[in-house]
């Protein structure tokens, strides 16, 4: 099987259901998935190590399911039957959150992405979630689209900011945190 087909030289790709503009939203919304999954397989080849075991897993899980989003975000015509995603995975997400919330420490500035390296690619991760989210509501401004596709992006920026302090914490690196911020995160 050849990787070149020509069949996307005068600028269209084929979705589920018909062919559109490479440029179409659709395609910056599930490209910019395919975008945040090569960045979260590079944060796993950071995550050596026995005690980023279940952060590796984690990991993989969502590189699996962010695979599910993309494909979810293809079709042109609605078909919920054949969704991947659903609601439970945000869920899931939450418990990882609270899970690493316990390790870190409460945040009191905000935090500047940096730290280890982990953490580092981790942040990127989270960036380029949120604009993951951004062109799934943009797409969905004109077309439906499932909307768990866009609650588990959300849920997953949270879950690479909390993570990514977590991975901090593990090797023992300090947050970054903007010195120029007043405490604004108090209970």
């Amino acid at each position: 099987m050849g990787i070149y087909t020509r069949t996307g030289d005068e600028g269209q790709t084929s979705v589920i259901g018909g062919r559109v503009a490479k440029d179409d939203d659709r395609v910056e919304a599930y490209g910019t998935i395919d975008e945040l999954n090569s960045f979260v397989g590079q944060a796993i080849s950071f995550a050596e190590g026995e005690k980023f075991a279940d952060i590796r897993a984690q990991l993989e899980e969502v590189q699996q399911e962010l695979f599910d989003c993309g494909s979810d975000l293809a079709f042109i015509k609605i078909n919920e039957s054949k969704y991947k995603v659903k609601d439970e995975l945000a869920e899931r997400l939450e418990g990882w959150i609270d899970a690493c919330q316990e390790e870190n420490p409460k945040v009191e500035r905000f935090i500047i992405p940096g730290g280890s390296t982990l953490s580092s690619a981790l942040h990127v991760c989270r960036t380029v979630c949120r604009r993951a989210e951004r062109r799934a509501v943009t797409l969905g401004k004109h077309t439906e689209i499932n909307p768990a596709v866009r609650r588990y992006l959300n849920r997953l920026s949270d879950y690479f900011f909390v993570v990514a302090r977590t991975a901090n914490v593990r090797q023992g690196v300090p947050d970054v945190e903007y010195v120029r911020s007043k405490k604004v995160f108090r209970k």
